[in-house]
Protein backbone atom coordinates (compact mmCIF):
# COMPACT_ATOMS: atom_id res chain seq x y z
CA UNK A 1 0.00 0.00 0.00
CA UNK A 2 2.70 2.26 0.94
CA UNK A 3 4.70 1.73 -2.41
CA UNK A 4 1.15 2.57 -4.27
CA UNK A 5 0.98 5.96 -2.54
CA UNK A 6 5.25 6.00 -3.43
CA UNK A 7 4.26 5.32 -6.89
CA UNK A 8 1.17 8.13 -7.22
CA UNK A 9 2.91 10.78 -5.61
CA UNK A 10 6.19 10.37 -8.24
CA UNK A 11 3.09 11.12 -11.02
CA UNK A 12 1.43 14.10 -8.70
CA UNK A 13 5.13 15.57 -8.55
CA UNK A 14 6.00 14.73 -12.20
CA UNK A 15 2.79 16.08 -13.67
CA UNK A 16 3.42 19.75 -11.48
CA UNK A 17 7.19 19.88 -12.68
CA UNK A 18 5.35 19.56 -16.07
CA UNK A 19 2.80 22.31 -15.74
CA UNK A 20 5.66 24.34 -14.46
CA UNK A 21 7.86 23.96 -16.89
CA UNK A 22 4.77 24.56 -19.82
CA UNK A 23 4.25 27.58 -17.99
CA UNK A 24 7.20 29.17 -17.58
CA UNK A 25 7.65 28.59 -21.34
CA UNK A 26 4.50 30.78 -22.03
CA UNK A 27 5.56 33.40 -19.62
CA UNK A 28 8.70 33.78 -22.11
CA UNK A 29 6.42 33.66 -25.10
CA UNK A 30 4.56 36.14 -23.97
CA UNK A 31 7.17 38.32 -23.51
CA UNK A 32 8.84 38.13 -26.60
CA UNK A 33 5.36 39.03 -27.92
CA UNK A 34 5.39 42.43 -26.01
CA UNK A 35 8.41 44.72 -26.92
CA UNK A 36 7.40 48.00 -27.12
CA UNK A 37 7.55 49.87 -30.02
CA UNK A 38 6.77 53.97 -30.09
CA UNK A 39 6.33 56.00 -32.67
CA UNK A 40 7.31 59.52 -32.51
CA UNK A 41 5.81 62.90 -34.02
CA UNK A 42 7.16 62.98 -37.44
CA UNK A 43 7.63 66.85 -39.02
CA UNK A 44 4.45 68.14 -40.68
CA UNK A 45 2.13 66.10 -38.91
CA UNK A 46 -2.09 67.99 -39.41
CA UNK A 47 -5.18 66.63 -38.33
CA UNK A 48 -8.60 67.66 -40.32
CA UNK A 49 -10.99 68.80 -38.61
CA UNK A 50 -14.65 70.92 -39.24
CA UNK A 51 -17.53 71.66 -37.52
CA UNK A 52 -20.79 71.41 -39.15
CA UNK A 53 -24.03 72.87 -39.06
CA UNK A 54 -26.74 70.77 -40.79
CA UNK A 55 -26.20 70.79 -44.25
CA UNK A 56 -23.00 73.30 -43.68
CA UNK A 57 -19.63 72.57 -42.52
CA UNK A 58 -16.40 74.50 -42.27
CA UNK A 59 -13.20 72.16 -42.95
CA UNK A 60 -10.15 73.12 -41.33
CA UNK A 61 -6.43 71.78 -40.16
CA UNK A 62 -3.86 71.94 -37.98
CA UNK A 63 -0.37 70.79 -36.47
CA UNK A 64 0.03 68.61 -34.48
CA UNK A 65 2.91 68.20 -31.96
CA UNK A 66 3.89 65.41 -29.44
CA UNK A 67 2.00 62.65 -31.71
CA UNK A 68 3.04 59.62 -29.88
CA UNK A 69 1.61 55.96 -30.65
CA UNK A 70 3.09 52.96 -28.13
CA UNK A 71 2.25 49.54 -28.67
CA UNK A 72 3.20 46.15 -28.44
CA UNK A 73 5.23 43.97 -31.57
CA UNK A 74 3.72 40.74 -31.60
CA UNK A 75 4.90 36.83 -32.70
CA UNK A 76 1.53 35.45 -32.57
CA UNK A 77 -1.69 35.81 -35.22
CA UNK A 78 -3.01 38.03 -32.18
CA UNK A 79 -4.63 41.92 -33.35
CA UNK A 80 -1.16 43.62 -33.66
CA UNK A 81 -2.59 46.84 -31.59
CA UNK A 82 -4.81 45.77 -29.20
CA UNK A 83 -2.92 47.69 -26.51
CA UNK A 84 -1.85 50.82 -28.21
CA UNK A 85 -1.32 53.84 -26.50
CA UNK A 86 -1.87 57.16 -28.35
CA UNK A 87 -1.28 60.92 -27.32
CA UNK A 88 -1.05 64.13 -29.17
CA UNK A 89 -1.55 67.63 -29.08
CA UNK A 90 -2.54 70.32 -31.11
CA UNK A 91 -1.82 73.90 -31.84
CA UNK A 92 -5.21 76.43 -32.27
CA UNK A 93 -3.12 78.89 -33.15
CA UNK A 94 -1.70 76.56 -35.97
CA UNK A 95 -5.57 76.45 -37.50
CA UNK A 96 -6.21 76.71 -41.09
CA UNK A 97 -9.01 77.06 -43.86
CA UNK A 98 -7.75 76.13 -46.96
CA UNK A 99 -7.56 79.38 -49.14
CA UNK A 100 -10.09 80.97 -47.04
CA UNK A 101 -8.25 83.95 -44.74
CA UNK A 102 -12.23 84.89 -43.67
CA UNK A 103 -12.77 81.42 -42.43
CA UNK A 104 -9.95 81.31 -40.74
CA UNK A 105 -9.88 84.53 -38.88
CA UNK A 106 -13.38 83.05 -37.47
CA UNK A 107 -12.06 79.46 -36.38
CA UNK A 108 -9.23 81.54 -34.74
CA UNK A 109 -12.15 83.77 -33.05
CA UNK A 110 -11.02 84.73 -29.25
CA UNK A 111 -12.33 82.14 -26.94
CA UNK A 112 -13.65 79.83 -29.31
CA UNK A 113 -10.63 77.14 -29.26
CA UNK A 114 -8.02 79.67 -28.45
CA UNK A 115 -8.19 80.71 -24.91
CA UNK A 116 -6.34 83.28 -22.69
CA UNK A 117 -3.80 80.95 -21.84
CA UNK A 118 -3.35 79.45 -25.31
CA UNK A 119 -3.87 75.83 -23.88
CA UNK A 120 -3.09 73.36 -26.60
CA UNK A 121 -6.09 70.60 -27.35
CA UNK A 122 -4.67 67.73 -26.24
CA UNK A 123 -5.58 63.86 -26.30
CA UNK A 124 -4.84 60.96 -23.98
CA UNK A 125 -5.84 57.21 -24.39
CA UNK A 126 -7.02 55.44 -21.25
CA UNK A 127 -8.92 52.74 -23.03
CA UNK A 128 -8.79 50.30 -26.06
CA UNK A 129 -11.49 47.66 -27.63
CA UNK A 130 -10.59 45.31 -30.44
CA UNK A 131 -13.84 45.85 -32.29
CA UNK A 132 -12.13 43.38 -35.61
CA UNK A 133 -9.51 43.00 -37.23
CA UNK A 134 -7.46 46.35 -37.71
CA UNK A 135 -10.29 47.96 -36.02
CA UNK A 136 -10.10 49.63 -32.52
CA UNK A 137 -12.63 51.89 -30.00
CA UNK A 138 -9.76 54.27 -28.43
CA UNK A 139 -11.49 56.46 -25.44
CA UNK A 140 -9.46 59.28 -23.96
CA UNK A 141 -9.89 62.02 -22.52
CA UNK A 142 -9.43 65.17 -24.73
CA UNK A 143 -8.71 68.62 -23.34
CA UNK A 144 -10.18 72.48 -25.09
CA UNK A 145 -9.10 75.35 -22.94
CA UNK A 146 -7.36 73.06 -20.56
CA UNK A 147 -11.07 71.77 -20.13
CA UNK A 148 -10.93 67.39 -20.45
CA UNK A 149 -13.77 65.62 -21.23
CA UNK A 150 -14.06 62.33 -22.05
CA UNK A 151 -14.29 61.02 -25.72
CA UNK A 152 -14.53 58.04 -28.04
CA UNK A 153 -12.59 57.45 -31.14
CA UNK A 154 -12.26 55.16 -33.89
CA UNK A 155 -8.89 53.79 -35.27
CA UNK A 156 -8.63 52.15 -38.41
CA UNK A 157 -5.28 49.78 -39.58
CA UNK A 158 -4.26 50.02 -42.92
CA UNK A 159 -2.21 47.13 -43.98
CA UNK A 160 -0.91 44.98 -46.73
CA UNK A 161 -2.67 41.52 -46.31
CA UNK A 162 0.74 39.52 -46.32
CA UNK A 163 1.78 42.13 -43.98
CA UNK A 164 1.34 41.58 -39.85
CA UNK A 165 1.38 44.91 -38.83
CA UNK A 166 -0.53 48.36 -40.22
CA UNK A 167 1.63 50.87 -41.90
CA UNK A 168 -1.19 53.21 -41.21
CA UNK A 169 -3.57 54.14 -39.15
CA UNK A 170 -6.82 56.36 -39.26
CA UNK A 171 -8.20 58.06 -36.05
CA UNK A 172 -11.38 59.61 -36.37
CA UNK A 173 -14.52 61.03 -34.06
CA UNK A 174 -16.47 63.75 -33.11
CA UNK A 175 -17.24 65.72 -29.74
CA UNK A 176 -20.02 67.94 -28.99
CA UNK A 177 -18.96 71.19 -28.21
CA UNK A 178 -21.38 71.66 -25.87
CA UNK A 179 -19.33 69.39 -23.49
CA UNK A 180 -17.07 72.11 -23.56
CA UNK A 181 -19.39 74.81 -23.34
CA UNK A 182 -18.56 76.62 -26.61
CA UNK A 183 -21.31 77.80 -28.45
CA UNK A 184 -19.79 78.60 -31.83
CA UNK A 185 -22.72 80.85 -33.25
CA UNK A 186 -22.59 82.96 -30.43
CA UNK A 187 -18.72 83.36 -30.00
CA UNK A 188 -18.53 83.58 -33.65
CA UNK A 189 -21.80 85.40 -35.01
CA UNK A 190 -22.42 87.00 -31.86
CA UNK A 191 -25.95 85.23 -31.42
CA UNK A 192 -26.85 81.73 -30.67
CA UNK A 193 -28.60 79.68 -33.02
CA UNK A 194 -31.72 77.81 -32.81
CA UNK A 195 -29.85 74.80 -34.00
CA UNK A 196 -26.68 75.01 -32.83
CA UNK A 197 -23.65 74.60 -34.41
CA UNK A 198 -22.39 71.62 -31.53
CA UNK A 199 -20.27 68.62 -33.53
CA UNK A 200 -17.02 68.57 -34.54
CA UNK A 201 -15.14 66.08 -36.22
CA UNK A 202 -11.47 65.05 -36.16
CA UNK A 203 -9.36 62.70 -38.35
CA UNK A 204 -5.91 62.10 -38.91
CA UNK A 205 -3.81 59.67 -41.16
CA UNK A 206 -0.81 58.40 -38.86
CA UNK A 207 2.11 56.41 -40.75
CA UNK A 208 3.25 53.74 -39.15
CA UNK A 209 7.41 52.99 -38.75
Amino acid sequence: MNKFKYIVLSFVALGIIVVSSSYTNNTVTNEKNEDVKVLENKENQTINLFVTHGHCSTPFSGVVNDLKVTYSKRNDLGNPLENMKISFDVDPNSFNVCANDDLTAKIKTPDLFISMNNEKITFRSTDVYTMGLDWYQVNGKLSIKGIEKDVKFFVTGIRDPKEAMASSLVLEGQMNLFDWGIDYDKIVNGTSDNVPTKLMHMNMKITMP
